[in-house]
């Protein structure tokens, strides 16, 4: 049964010196046997300040990564090998570097979405909460964001006082997502507040009642007074609501909003994690984690 599983993978991490990272997207079972859960970003600081030598990231690879370039003395498990995220692959450096070639003097900004290897050639990382703070404070009045259009497009509206260079990437499955689905499923839930993540298409954030990360949309919707809510991002998040606000109702924005990636990790390869059977331990080049960390560094600078 579920419940024994986690009471195993409960007892053995704390005998082994685990610690658990789960992703706001990964299934309720495996969030309960995690030590933290959150967005990737929030996620790399908790494993810098835990005391555990060994970490699990249940999630896709460039969190893993992340979380390797923060704590490179503790030993980093990818829970799934083959949990990997399509935006974050969509790029490579030479591709990015050509850009930076046509678009000189322009600051490149890099979603935390990325591969260790692109952040080698950030000046800045930004998460989803911080990009329009990040964006405004750096001193670069010129900007190449990657690699999320969505994004990208959704920070440009909210700074218009620096110049956008956008490149098509994004995220497959928020994109995916457009304005009939909104108003199909608003007119079904006319009462629910709709918040969305800022990965999806304007004329879906354009109705949004909040924008903002997994995080953000999850404390909205606990802290509010209101009663029905339209989830705009992965639908575990609706599932989380459910369990944390029983006495509210959460609808998904689409049954379509799955991340096949986040959903290959199973409880029972967490326990294999924790026994030394399953997942892949993330070893970065030094020199590579060692150019790439000083993207991250600057956003902590300009974002806090």
């Amino acid at each position: 049964m579920i419940k024994d599983l986690q009471q195993r993978i409960l007892k053995l991490k704390k005998e082994r010196d685990v610690c658990i990272l789960a992703h706001s997207y990964m299934p309720e079972e495996i969030c309960e046997a995690a030590d933290f859960t959150g967005d990737s970003y929030a996620l790399s600081v908790k494993a810098q300040t835990a005391p555990q030598k060994t970490v699990i990231m249940c999630g896709v690879r460039f969190m893993a990564e992340t979380v390797k370039m923060l704590s490179p003395e503790k030993k980093v498990i990818l829970s799934n090998p083959d949990a990997g995220c399509p935006m974050a692959e969509q790029f490579g450096v030479e591709e990015i570097a050509k850009l930076k070639k046509r678009y000189p003097g322009h600051a490149v900004v890099a979603y935390i979405n990325t591969t260790a290897e692109l952040k080698t050639i950030a000046d800045v990382c930004v998460t989803s909460s911080s990009a329009v703070k990040i964006c405004r404070a750096i001193p670069q009045k010129n900007i190449l964001f990657i690699p999320d259009v969505n994004l990208g497009s959704y920070v440009q509206r909210q700074v218009p006082e620096k110049n956008f260079i956008l490149v098509e990437g994004g995220c497959p499955i928020h994109a995916m997502i457009k304005k009939e689905d909104v108003v199909a499923v608003k007119a079904a839930h006319p009462s629910a507040l709709f918040l969305v993540h800022p990965e999806c298409r304007a004329e879906v954030v354009e109705f949004a009642d909040y924008v903002g990360s997994t995080s953000g949309i999850m404390e909205f919707a606990e802290k509010s007074d209101k009663k029905e809510f339209i989830i705009g991002t992965e639908n575990a998040i609706v599932q989380h609501l459910q369990y944390k606000c029983p006495d509210k109702k959460f609808y998904p924005l689409s049954k379509e909003l799955i991340c096949h990636n986040m959903k290959i990790t199973t409880l029972p390869e967490v326990l294999g994690c924790v026994l030394g059977t399953c997942g892949e331990e993330i070893v970065l080049d030094e020199a590579v984690r060692a150019k790439a960390v000083k993207s991250i560094e600057k956003m902590i600078e300009y974002g806090g």
